[in-house]
């Protein structure tokens, strides 16, 4: 295939993006489909085919075991280990989190004949696997054709509980299609899996063994704990195997399972069930014992209802969810697979079960960025759940509630008041051992509160802005405040020696994002504040003694605030990213050779600092955040200059693109954006879907749709929606709750129609217009959108 070439519709030449698609996977609306088996290809599919529930999360890799090229990935949330940094300069991380490789709870070997059941040497035919969206169930088939001349029809399912998270379910499926006879079976729970990065297995067992269940069924399981962090896993199955002639429990060092031998007949489907329970601990308060009697107690009561039962479940789950969260698209086939892939995914990354729980960059379906979670959650996930699931928006934000002690701790740590949030975390420390960007990156704290202050404003829910948010949003400030300082000869206030969202621009002093969301921190901390003396004084009163904060403090907020520097060329109306952008060399972007595409793998880490050249939106970035604020003639004017110097390096950077290109009227553009946004693991378009997928992005392909096609803007003091259409599509449908009312919004080539489905009426903004929408709804000529 050829590159992907973006044209330009406002007068300047071809451009392309190193960016090229590889579609081997069937289009199908409410699936993932892959016939035909390619090695090659293999890792990238165990991520697309990658089950969770949030609690834990599972690669699609094969269960009978593979010798080729594979990740056997099980992973859960919170659980993690560590490594020592060796340099200890004040400031600097002291050690590395990272989420840990877990037990393979899939564990299975097949042998007929002598001949161990392995894709990578064994002969085999009919391959197929599928993943499909309304039942949460990812299968797998084909025939084995075995040396002795055997041939076996086998099925593979999986799910991971959506409705209970300890819950796993296996089933395999042996039909032997030319012979009657026997077939030997290992399944079990193997707790020797080793962590990729590292190379190394970090678990030991503490206790394994058999129980029997009220009805004298067998249950095994085993305990284990990190060696470094004491994080303790128990895992305990059930197997259901009609046909089994024999049952033998299996025990190893680390290891536990059950070898069966079933007796098949010809043309005759027998089938093998497995119910595991899966229950992590990451504190010490339970002892061993009594975690090994809870976890026995669970596997009885959670694995004795089957697997019919639990798919059963999954399917009623995943109903619920796309009739409150589906989009729907007619006329383009590829991208509503692409939607509801990601809308699938974000589910089961997260829906707000735990708020001890984040949202990690690759969610739970591989080992890259180490299972940490970025200031992505709160820019690019929470307003998918604030406009779908509220509840879970309400837990994100709980998270950083919970680690606040964790950022006053390093703000400290930073000679600063106040707290610091990190830029990479597991449980609210910070984990980046980059201290460019650990030190340098200022902004997750405003994106904190800028992710308070859209849930509040959303949901309405301020008994939670009251009592935490504001909590949240004192400390929050008093770091910016005393990380800030007054430059000499501007006599502004600003930030020195920081980095902002782009990435690619290091130690710059008064970084645009940064300084302006710091100004929107302070001015918004203040309205929370004064709210909080007329509408809840008693709960204003018992905050402001515990955190000692006087008048003085909140004036020094505001001057703060009224003095920053914003960097901005006022005869052209283009916000300077940082002082001195303008000068920087200019870089021809669209003259650096593919083959050097991603930079950070080509290019020595201080050459991408010396151009003009940026890594994803930031200026861009806040004019979305704060699209209300800005005509459409800043925002063309800024896109046109910053979007022609972006190498879109980061998988973020389209939908932010495309976002602003639809509203300023460039469509076609737009739509390429789009493109990317949606199918970027689907078509591995970055050539890293094979280390998991790229979770936060997948959010951010829900926002290109709602928010850029959409046109919804959710800053302002209501709902505005500017609705357009891509001239390929015949109509799309998507449903955000608001203030309480689900709101379903369709838009075909010729109308709009917006109606409530739950919830009362809603007050909003419909192209500039003020609309109540109750249930009979309003329907509207479709605006074009003008072309510039």
């Amino acid at each position: 295939m050829g590159e992907v070439y973006f044209r330009d519709t406002h007068k300047r030449r071809w451009r392309n993006m190193p960016k090229i698609a590889d579609k081997y996977l069937q289009v199908d609306p409410w699936k993932v489909v892959e016939v035909g088996f390619d090695p090659g290809r293999n890792r990238v599919s165990e991520s697309i085919f990658s089950l969770g529930n949030e609690y834990m999360g599972v690669r699609g890799y094969p269960e009978e075991g593979y010798s080729g090229d594979t990740l056997l990935g099980s992973y859960f949330n919170g659980l993690f280990e560590e490594s020592p940094v060796t340099a200890h300069y004040k400031g600097i991380i002291k050690s590395l989190r990272f989420m840990v490789n877990a037990v393979d709870w899939l564990h299975t070997r097949i042998t007929l004949d002598g001949e161990t059941l392995d894709l990578a040497v064994s002969r085999f035919s009919n391959f197929r696997r599928e993943l499909d969206f309304r039942t949460g169930i990812y299968t797998r088939e084909f025939v084995w054709h075995t040396a002795s001349g055997k041939d076996v029809q086998i099925t593979f399912e999986r799910l991971v509980s959506m409705k209970v998270s300890h819950l796993g379910a296996q089933r395999m499926t042996l039909t032997p299609l030319n012979f009657t006879g026997s077939i030997q079976v290992q399944t079990g729970l193997n707790l020797k899996v080793i962590h990729e990065d590292q190379q190394r297995c970090y678990w030991k067992e503490l206790k394994q063994g058999e129980a029997k269940d009220i009805e004298g069924t067998g249950i095994a399981g085993i305990l284990g704990e990190t060696v470094n962090t004491g994080n303790r896993l128990f895992s305990g199955f059930r197997v259901v195997a009609p046909d089994a002639v024999t049952d033998e429990l299996v025990q190893e060092s680390c290891y536990i399972g059950r070898a069966l031998t079933l007796k098949l007949e010809q043309g005759k489907r027998s089938t093998l069930d497995k119910l595991v329970v899966n229950v992590a601990e990451k504190d010490r308060t339970t002892p061993d014992d009594d975690l090994w009697l809870r976890g026995i107690e669970l596997t009885a009561r959670h694995t004795q209802a089957g697997f019919d039962a639990a798919a059963a479940d999954q399917r009623a789950y995943w109903n619920q969810v796309w009739a409150e969260s589906d989009i729907a698209i007619e006329g383009d086939p590829e991208n509503q697979q692409g939607i509801r892939f990601c809308i699938f995914q974000l589910y089961q990354t997260y829906h707000g079960d735990n708020p001890g729980f984040n949202i990690g960059a690759k969610g739970l379906t591989g080992e890259a960025y180490r299972g940490l979670a970025f200031w992505d959650t709160e820019s690019y996930c929470l307003p998918f759940y604030i406009f779908n699931n509220p509840k879970a928006a309400r837990s994100l934000l709980e998270f950083r509630y919970r680690t606040l002690p964790e950022a006053l701790k390093r703000a400290k740590e930073l000679d600063c008041e106040g707290a610091f949030y990190p830029i990479a975390t597991i449980d609210g420390t910070e984990s980046c051992d980059l201290w460019q960007h650990s030190n340098l990156q200022l902004h997750v704290g405003t994106a904190v509160a800028y992710g308070l202050r859209h849930y509040v404003k959303i949901t309405g829910d301020k008994a939670f802005l009251y009592e935490k948010g504001a909590e949240m949003l004192i400390q929050i400030s008093r770091f910016y405040a005393s990380r800030g300082q007054w430059g000499q000869q501007s006599g502004k206030y600003g930030y020195f020696g920081v980095m902002g969202p782009d990435e690619f621009q290091l130690m710059v002093n008064n970084n645009c994002y940064i300084n302006l969301m710091a100004k929107k921190l302070f001015e918004y901390t203040l309205e929370v504040l004064e709210a909080m003396r007329s509408e809840a004084s008693a709960d204003y009163d018992e905050l402001a003694a515990r955190l000692g904060l006087t008048e003085e403090e909140q004036k020094d907020w505001q001057n703060k605030a009224q003095h920053m520097k914003i960097p901005r060329d006022e005869r052209t109306g283009i916000f300077e990213e940082h002082d001195g952008f303008f000068d920087l060399p200019h870089l021809d972007i669209h003259a650096i050779p593919v083959t050097e595409f991603p930079l950070y793998s080509h290019w020595s880490y201080d050459r991408l600092y010396r151009y003009d050249m940026i890594k994803q939106p930031d200026v861009l970035m806040f004019m979305f955040l704060y699209s209300s604020e800005y005509s459409l003639e800043e925002k063309r004017a800024n896109y046109d200059y910053y979007e022609p110097r972006c190498i879109h390096e980061s998988s973020l950077s389209p939908s932010i693109h495309s976002i602003l290109a639809a509203e300023i009227g460039r469509s076609d553009e737009a739509y390429k954006f789009f493109e990317f946004a949606t199918r970027l693991d689907l078509d591995n378009y970055n050539r890293n879907t094979r280390e998991g997928l790229h979770t936060t992005s997948i959010a951010a392909a829900w926002m290109n749709i709602v928010y850029g096609f959409g046109g919804m803007r959710s800053d302002g003091e209501l709902l505005a929606l500017n609705p357009s259409i891509p001239e390929r599509w015949e109509s799309y449908r998507f449903m955000v709750t608001y203030r309480g009312t689900k709101l379903q919004v369709e838009v075909d080539q010729n109308q709009v129609s917006i109606r409530a489905m739950s919830g009362g009426v809603a007050e909003i903004l419909v192209y500039g217009n003020l609309v109540n929408i109750d249930e009979a709804g309003i329907r509207l000529p479709l605006r074009k959108a003008v072309v510039q």
